[in-house]
């Protein structure tokens, strides 16, 4: 597979990132610690709510008594509610630029990135809210920037910029705020998250607890070494003339200085709809989803347990077979990943009783009895000692690059399609060693196929590898595109033991 160049300069930032956080790479639960932030900013917004005063003066006295008399707890609690709110701006937007790098945004998975596009609007519409509770000079100035961009708006009557002279505001507005701060907009934000999530399974909302502890160590020693503070009490009868923008959320509103609402309006309003049709821009061809053959299904339902998106459902059975249950696939919703594959007990290549091999699941591009067949031919193309034979994934290295006198390489969809019996297949039928090579770990093209093919293979999940296969023969690497060192050096690895096993069987 050719690696376009920005997949390949971002897997080479992934591959630096994986040097120095040892296994806990924040590149692979960018989603996760997203869902962190914002309990860290739930929980520190209640906090602060507590001795928040909602009115003109009380606004900006409250939040002057929590950052200085009391910064030990609540002053420290501000400073982690705004840094927060910082990084999960940043993880937001790492995780949209990483899906696109890595081409996961096209296809039938364009609705998790339609329906993501929109959570920036809601986050960043409430951290503005959040600062305009300070009321400060910067909350004034961003109040009166955010009045000229409703102004814009054909649909609000009157000038909202006349609310902002002097002696118009009151106390109402403060009410206002707080119920969009505090309540509005966080429910439609949670509502927001959950129709993006609901197109995928196993939707897991908290990053690996050594991560999740080192990114609060972090929030936290920022908030004691450079504390959040206001500026100066708002005053409508003077423009501020010094102000610290945080970028992450007011990044529009100097723009106001130099051009229109309505421009700054085409500015966003442009880019938001050009990410959104990213995904056709050009579209991607997608493959053709798994189909079941109700002949050779039992309703066992592994295929559901394991498929990453929710495009396999269980229902009642349809053919009057004593089994209970038949499964169901949504080609909308189904990726072609071939994960349910090789989750299915029947995709055994051992039942010899079939000229062509059947399974209850099967993808129609690339089905079993093929990798049977090209299996059988790579173990009969090589020649010499210590026979390897390598089920790789497309979007892995390219098993093409492996071919040598030893060693053949066979790609699937994704290493999650392999069924485990293929393994003890390919090992009785003439290949010395295999090796499983999926995506790097953590970073399953497909969410769950590198891990879900692990745990098949040490018995940790169903279908496992027979107990009679001998499991020294096979070893499993992840692996990017770009990673050819480490799959030659597992190759040697593998080597290594058939040799020490060759050894110790001969005495």
């Amino acid at each position: 597979m050719r690696v376009n160049p920005l997949r390949r300069a971002y897997i080479a930032g992934e591959s630096w990132f994986n040097l120095s956080f040892a296994g806990l790479n924040p590149l692979y639960h960018l989603g996760t610690l997203t869902f962190f932030f914002f309990w860290i900013i739930l929980i520190t917004g209640i906090y602060l709510f507590l001795p928040f005063k909602g009115s003109i003066d009380g606004a900006y006295h409250s939040v002057e008594w929590m950052t200085h008399k009391q910064w030990y707890v609540a002053g420290v609690m501000r400073s982690l509610h705004r840094y927060a709110s910082d990084a999960a701006i940043i993880t937001m937007l790492l995780h949209l630029f990483r899906e696109f790098s890595q081409d996961r945004h096209r296809g039938t998975r364009w609705y998790s990135w339609v329906t993501g596009i929109p959570l920036l609007w809601m986050v960043v519409p409430l951290g503005i809210t959040g600062y305009w509770l300070v009321w400060d000079q910067l909350a004034q100035y961003i109040a009166t920037g955010s009045a000229q961009l409703l102004d814009a708006i054909p649909i609000f009557f009157g000038s909202m910029a006349t609310n902002f002279l002097p002696g118009q505001i009151s106390d109402r507005f403060f009410t206002l705020i707080e119920f969009l701060h505090l309540l509005g907009q966080p429910l439609v934000l949670v509502f927001a998250l959950w129709f993006h999530v609901r197109r995928i399974s196993n939707v897991n909302i908290m990053p690996p607890r050594g991560l999740a502890i080192g990114s609060f160590i972090a929030l936290l020693a920022l908030s004691l070494l450079k504390p959040a503070i206001s500026h100066e009490q708002a005053d409508l009868g003077i423009v501020p003339q010094t102000l610290n923008l945080d970028w992450f959320y007011l990044n529009i509103y100097p723009l106001l200085d130099y051009w229109t609402a309505g421009e700054v309006w085409l500015l966003t309003v442009g880019i938001t709809v050009l990410l959104i049709f990213l995904p056709w821009l050009p579209p991607k061809r997608s493959k053709a989803a798994a189909v079941v053959d109700l002949d050779n299904c039992d309703g066992c339902k592994q295929c559901f347990e394991d498929c990453p998106y929710d495009a396999i459902t269980v229902q009642a059975r349809t053919d009057g077979k004593k089994h209970k249950h038949e499964v169901v696939v949504d080609p909308a919703l189904c990726t072609g990943c071939g994960i349910c594959v090789g989750a299915c007990h029947s995709a055994n290549p051992f039942r010899r009783a079939e000229k062509q091999l059947s399974p209850g699941i099967d993808m129609p591009g690339f089905p079993v009895h093929e990798l049977r067949s090209q299996t059988l031919a790579a173990i009969e193309a090589m020649k010499g000692e210590h026979k390897i034979l390598v089920y790789g994934c497309d979007h892995g290295y390219a098993m093409r690059q492996l071919h040598t006198d030893n060693t053949r390489g066979i790609s699937l969809y994704c290493s999650g399609m392999l069924p485990p019996t293929m393994i003890g297949y390919a090992l009785k039928n003439g290949a010395d060693g295999v090796l499983v090579s999926g995506c790097r770990t953590n970073d399953c093209y497909n969410r769950f196929g590198e891990r879900w093919t692990e745990m098949r293979i040490v018995s940790e999940r169903e279908p496992h590898l027979r107990a009679r296969v001998d499991h020294r023969h096979t070893i499993s690497q992840g692996a990017g595109p770009t990673d050819r060192r480490e799959i030659e050096q597992a190759l040697i690895r593998l080597r290594e033991k058939l040799v020490k096993l060759e050894q110790k069987a001969n005495g």
